[in-house]
């Protein structure tokens, strides 16, 4: 499809091909950003052939593939009109919530678009890994409940979840005083700056040594 995609950029004739491998990308859970992108360009210069339905998946699809600016690069290829009217509007007030870090509110938008959001299997995992990566962004350590909100998993499934990342991942838990536990999550160089390379130590001592003379 890539080559196809490649050697027809514009050429409307692919449209069908194009918006069959959108289902194909449901079902096998693959994505193709490129090929989404072409057939959302083709879309505006066949605005009567748009079919909402294929690109409300793709548009699912681009949010599953969050931290990456996906989303706001297919909402740019669809007419403004369309984006103030349902389904588009729900998803880009989805996405603001993501962006924005509230997840307690986007979960809650997301159960009341159940019909949107399901027929894309994978939704839910792909937004909880990017809600594990905002999260790993600012905490070293972060109360249970916090973790729970975000991820939108509570109980013994949250429980199932924590021994899972325990065991695979490098997380740990942490007992603190009046019982409540703490999530550990492994360092890096955001939520833990001293990991974070100093600027200055890349910069080879011959080029600072040729500021030097400007100096003096």
């Amino acid at each position: 499809m890539e080559q196809l995609v490649a050697l027809n950029p514009y050429n409307p004739d692919i449209l069908p091909e194009l918006e069959s491998y959108v289902h194909e990308q449901v079902i096998s859970q693959m994505y193709s950003l490129d090929a989404n992108l072409c057939l959302l360009r083709l879309y505006q210069f066949e605005p009567g052939r748009l079919n909402i339905h294929v690109v409300s998946r793709i548009l699912v699809k681009a949010l599953m593939a969050l931290p990456a600016s996906d989303f706001n690069l297919c909402m740019f290829l669809i007419p403004e009109r369309l984006q103030l009217e349902e389904p588009f509007l729900t998803l880009a007030t989805l996405a603001h919530f993501l962006e924005t870090a509230r997840f307690r509110e986007f979960w809650d938008e997301a159960a009341r678009n159940r019909d949107i959001l399901e027929v894309v299997p994978g939704f839910e995992q792909a937004i909880q890994g990017y809600a594990i990566h905002v999260l790993s962004l600012t905490y070293q350590r972060l109360p249970r409940h916090v973790l729970a909100e975000a991820i939108n998993v509570e109980g013994l499934s949250l429980d199932k979840y924590l021994d899972h990342q325990v065991k695979s991942n490098g997380w740990s838990l942490e007992r603190v005083h009046g019982g409540q536990v703490l999530v550990v999550l492994p360092p890096n160089e955001h939520n833990h700056p001293v990991l974070k390379k100093n600027a200055t130590d890349s910069i080879p001592l011959e080029h600072v040594a040729k500021l030097f003379p400007v100096l003096t």
